[in-house]
C-alpha cells in the first residue's frame, strides 16, 4: 500500500459504542493501511463518541442532531429545526475536510453526516451491525456505493443486492485470546473453576442484574466463579455481593481478559457483543434487549440461535430461568463445544480489513 497517498476519511456513526466502535475498527485499519490518511468523525457531543473519539486520537465535529423519542417530549418538537441545522453544520463539515469517502456506522448522527458527504460528491460505505437493518441505513441505501452486513438476513431488507456484502461487523484488533490461566489471574479466580461471564452493557441491564443478584450464590454453591459488569447505573446496588470468586465492576477496561477467562457468557445480543463472542468462539445466552429500535437485539439473538451457535432467552423470562440454564449449560462439554464451534464458523475476523481496503480503494477512483 502506498503510505503516501493522503486520502480524507470521513465517519459518522454513534449514539452508542454498538455504532461507534466498528467504525473506529475499520478508521484503525485504515491508519495503518495508510499512516497518513486523514481521518474525521462527525457524531454527537454529548454521546460516547463525543468522549471516546477525542481520547483515541482521531479529529471529531459535533453536529446538534438528536433521536427522535418514541414518548412525546419537547426535544420531539425541535425534530425537525434539528435535522436542518445538523444538514447544515454537515455540509459545512464536508466542504471544509472534502471527504473522498465517508463511511456511516449507523444510528441517527450518520444521516446528516453521510447525506451531506453523498451530495457533495463523496463515495459511500454504509456498516450495518444488525439482523434488522437500522432506519438510518435504510434511508441512506440509495446513496451509498457498498452495504456492509454482519448478518446474511439482512440482505432481504436491500433493494439493490448488488451494494451489500455479507462482510461481518467490524472488531478491533486489540481484541484477541489471552492465555487462560493469566485470565483467571487477573480477576483473583483459580484454574479448574468454571467461569461465568455476565454482560449488560456499558450502562448495564436491569433485568440480567436482578436475575443475577438472585442466583448469584446458588451458581458459587455450584462451584462457578463469576465476573459480572453490572453497568454504572447499578455498580452500587450489587457491590456489596463481591466475595472471593465473585467480581463485580461497573465495567471491564480489558475485554480480552474477560472474554479468554470465561467458559460460558451471558449476556445482551448487540451487534458488537456478538462480533466479538463469535470470533472468539465463545459459547453464549443471549438475552435481547427489548428496549431497543426495531426490536434489533431479538433478530440478532434468533439468527444465532437458529444456527445453534447460542442460546436465546427472552427478557421476560431470563429471572425464571437465569440458574438452570446457566448451570445446565456450563458444565455440558459437549454443548458448550457445540456452540463455540458454530460460533467460530459465522465469524467474519477480517471485516474490518476488507472494509478498510474497499474504502481505500473507492477513494483512488475518479
Amino acid at each position: 500500500m502506498d503510505n503516501e497517498l493522503k486520502y480524507n476519511f470521513l465517519f459518522a456513526g454513534g449514539g452508542t459504542g454498538g455504532h461507534l466502535f466498528p467504525a473506529v475498527a475499520v478508521a484503525e485499519m485504515i491508519k495503518e493501511k495508510i499512516p497518513g490518511a486523514d481521518i474525521l468523525f462527525v457524531g454527537t457531543k454529548s454521546k460516547i463518541e463525543g468522549r471516546v473519539v477525542p481520547q483515541l486520537g482521531f479529529k471529531f465535529k459535533a453536529i446538534w442532531i438528536k433521536g427522535f423519542s418514541r414518548n412525546f417530549t419537547f426535544e420531539n418538537i425541535l425534530f425537525p429545526l434539528k435535522i436542518i441545522v445538523s444538514i447544515m453544520q454537515s455540509i459545512l463539515i464536508n466542504l471544509k475536510f472534502k471527504p473522498k469517502v465517508a463511511i456511516g456506522s449507523g444510528g441517527y448522527v450518520a444521516g446528516p453526516a453521510i447525506f451531506s458527504s453523498a451530495i457533495l460528491g463523496a463515495k459511500v460505505i454504509l456498516i450495518e451491525q444488525n439482523s434488522f437493518p437500522g432506519v438510518t441505513t435504510r434511508i441512506l441505501e440509495k446513496y451509498a456505493d457498498e452495504i456492509h452486513i454482519s448478518f446474511d438476513d439482512s440482505r432481504k431488507y436491500f433493494k439493490n443486492k448488488e451494494k451489500v456484502f455479507f462482510t461481518g461487523n467490524p472488531i478491533r484488533q486489540k481484541l484477541s485470546s489471552i492465555q487462560k490461566e493469566d485470565a483467571l489471574r487477573k480477576f483473583g479466580f483459580i484454574s479448574g473453576k468454571k467461569t461465568l461471564l455476565i454482560l449488560g452493557g456499558s450502562l448495564g441491564a436491569a433485568s440480567i442484574n436482578d436475575a443475577a443478584a438472585a442466583s448469584v450464590k446458588k451458581l458459587q454453591g455450584s462451584g462457578l466463579q463469576i465476573i459480572w459488569q453490572t453497568g454504572n447505573f447499578y455498580y452500587k446496588k450489587y457491590e456489596s455481593l463481591t466475595s472471593p470468586g465473585i467480581w463485580i465492576n461497573s465495567f471491564i477496561d480489558e475485554m480480552n481478559y474477560a472474554y479468554s477467562a470465561a467458559d460460558l457468557l451471558l449476556a445482551r445480543s448487540g451487534a458488537t457483543t456478538i462480533a466479538e463472542l463469535l470470533a472468539l468462539g465463545i459459547p453464549s445466552i443471549l438475552v435481547p434487549s427489548p428496549n431497543v429500535a426495531g426490536n434489533h437485539q431479538y433478530f440478532n439473538a434468533k439468527s444465532l440461535s437458529d444456527k445453534n451457535a447460542a442460546v436465546l432467552i427472552e427478557d421476560k423470562y431470563v429471572k425464571e430461568k437465569f440458574f438452570d440454564s446457566v448451570n445446565d449449560l456450563i458444565f455440558n462439554e459437549s454443548k458448550l463445544f457445540e456452540l463455540s464451534k458454530n460460533a467460530r464458523a459465522l465469524a467474519k475476523p477480517d471485516a474490518a480489513q476488507i472494509i478498510a481496503a474497499n474504502a481505500i480503494n473507492l477513494a483512488g477512483k475518479k
